[in-house]
Formats: structure tokens, sequence, C-alpha cells
């Protein structure tokens, strides 16, 4: 094993790759640069979430060749956010970054994230003060669900922060010991506290490939955060409940007034729009209840949150991860 290989590195990189093929070689160019100009050793942990291109195969190959490099390779696609768990959980650095690896997080950010760090600031969000390359709905979509959660979550997360971030590894070490299944990774560092810093940056236009983030998979990312860190839609639904309830007891006075006045007007109209409406929101009750109670069925099942089929470039990364996360295929 080379000196770089056997050094412990003082920053841990923690890339999840999903199919970016395309945005690859560019990625790791660009990280070798960055490795140059960083104030100590480093390792980058490339985590293949179940590609099905050849992202896996390059990235384990880079691993093979170059020590600084290391790939863990899921047995299929389990998400970004368990993938960005599973590559913290085999981080060794005493400081760990999270980025995408699509380039819209420019690699060069992470040496402002690393002069924050070394003032002693134990979380670094890197914070959007511009967003190319999206359009007018997705931007305002985002500032419409960051708002949202600073009303109803228990926890701050700043507006135009993502998964891009420096964690100490005090604050690495709390977030590991949260096992939780449906994560939300910026939710739950917003919950640890720690002394938190700040680094705005221009995100850039994506390099290659095609977004890995679908309005689907953006819908499932916010009602995790919603879900996960507030109780206010059980409490929405409670109080519209007691309002739909309300409604009902008037307009059941309403009606005994008008039979004994004589002024009913016999229809199936009102009838059939009201008793649709009261069915409507009995189902959006009970769909609400059901968020909740499915992600306690998915809690108690207590399923390992991910598979590794391959670790690259290191004895056993998954010997480095928590036995109630992960699971080896060998």
């Amino acid at each position: 094993m080379s000196p770089a290989a056997a050094e412990t590195p003082v920053y841990s990189i923690v890339i999840p790759l999903f199919n970016e093929e395309a945005a690859l070689p560019i990625l790791l160019h660009r990280l070798e640069m960055l490795l140059e100009r960083l104030d100590g050793p480093a390792e980058v942990i490339l985590v293949d979430d179940g590609s099905r291109d050849t992202t896996g195969i390059v990235a384990a190959g880079r691993a093979r060749t170059d020590p600084r490099f290391r790939c863990i390779r899921l047995s299929r696609n389990f998400g970004h956010q368990v993938a960005i768990t599973a590559g913290m959980d085999a981080a060794r650095g005493s400081a760990t970054v999270v980025m995408d690896a699509d380039l819209q997080d420019p690699p060069e950010v992470v040496l402002e994230l690393a002069r924050k760090w070394r003032e002693g600031y134990e979380v670094v969000y890197a914070q959007r003060s511009g967003r190319e390359g999206e359009n007018w709905l997705k931007k305002g979509t985002a500032a419409l669900f960051y708002r949202t959660l600073a009303r109803v979550a228990e926890i701050d997360i700043p507006m135009d922060v993502g998964d891009f971030r420096l964690v100490d590894r005090k604050a690495l070490d709390a977030f590991r010991a949260m096992p939780e299944r449906d994560r939300f990774v910026r939710g739950m560092f917003g919950w640890m506290g720690f002394r938190q810093a700040v680094v705005p940056f221009r995100r850039m236009p994506r390099a290659a490939g095609v977004t890995k983030y679908p309005w689907r998979r953006m819908l499932r990312l916010a009602s995790d955060g919603i879900v996960g860190f507030s109780d206010a839609p059980l409490r929405a639904v409670l109080w519209l409940g007691f309002a739909i309830s309300a409604a009902a007891f008037g307009f059941g006075l309403f009606a005994i007034g008008a039979a004994l006045a004589g002024s009913v007007v016999p229809g199936w109209a009102s009838l059939a729009v009201l008793l649709s409406f009261l069915s409507g929101v009995n189902l959006t009750m009970t769909g609400v209840v059901g968020l909740y109670v499915g992600r306690i069925h998915n809690e108690v099942k207590q399923r390992p949150l991910y598979v590794v089929s391959e670790a690259v470039g290191t004895d056993s990364a998954a010997a480095a991860m928590p036995a109630e996360r992960a699971r080896a295929v060998r």
C-alpha cells in the first residue's frame, strides 16, 4: 500500500453517483485538481447507487489505480439520500464533504468550506446565491418548499441550502447514530445543531447528462422532509375535521329550522355534493395518517438501510459502517 493510501485523511469527500457516465470524467479531473489544493490529505468516496451505465465500472477502476479514491457499489438503486449515508458511514476524515456528481456543486467551493471549518465551525453549508440553468418553476417550488418547511418544522434549514456541505467528525458521529430509514439528510443536520456557518456559491448548470431528480423524486423528498420533522399535517387534519364537524352541525340546525318553517326544497344534488366532499376529506385524512403509519412500519422492520455489493480501494468499507444500517454481499 502506498504512503498516500496509508495516511489517515483529513478530508473525506462523498459523492453519490447514479448514471453519471457523461459527467464522471470531468468530475474526476476537477477532483484531482481539488485534492492538490487542499491543506491536508484527502480521500474521495464514490458511491455508485445502482447505476445502469458504466458509472460503477469507471468509479471502481479509478479506485483501483489511485489510492486517494474509494468506491462503494450498492446492490441496487437505494436513492440519493441513502447513497449519501453510505458514503458518510465509510468516511475516515476529520471533516467530511458531501457534494453531487453533476458539477452543479463546484468542487472548488470545498476550499471555502474547509476554511470555515478551520475557524471552528462544525457544520458548514454551501448556500446557493444563484441557480443557473434552472427554470422559474423549479426555483419557485424550491423556495416554496423551504419556506413551508421553515414554518411547520422544528428545525432550522437556511434557504437555498441542499446537501452540499462540510461536517466535522463530531457532527458526523451524531449523524451516524440516527437510525431512521426515510432520510432527509439536510433536515437531520439542521436538527442536530452544532456551530454552523454558510458559504455562498453560484450553482452552475449541469456539466453533462440529465437530472436524476424528476418531479416524482422531488415530491418524495419534500414529503420526507415535512413528515419526518413536523406533525403539522396531522394537526391540520385535526383542525380540518373540527371545522367540517362544526359546519355539519350548523347545517343540521339550518335544516331543522327550514323544516319547521316548511321551506324545505327536496333535491339530490346538494346531498350528492356534500357526500362527495366529505368522502374526499375523509380519504385525505386517512392518507395523511397513513403516511405516518407507513413510516412507523418502515422503521420497525429493521431492514438494513442499504446493501453493499462491492467495496474498492479499502480492505472493507462495510466494516466501517454501522451494522444496523449496512449489509455487505460477498
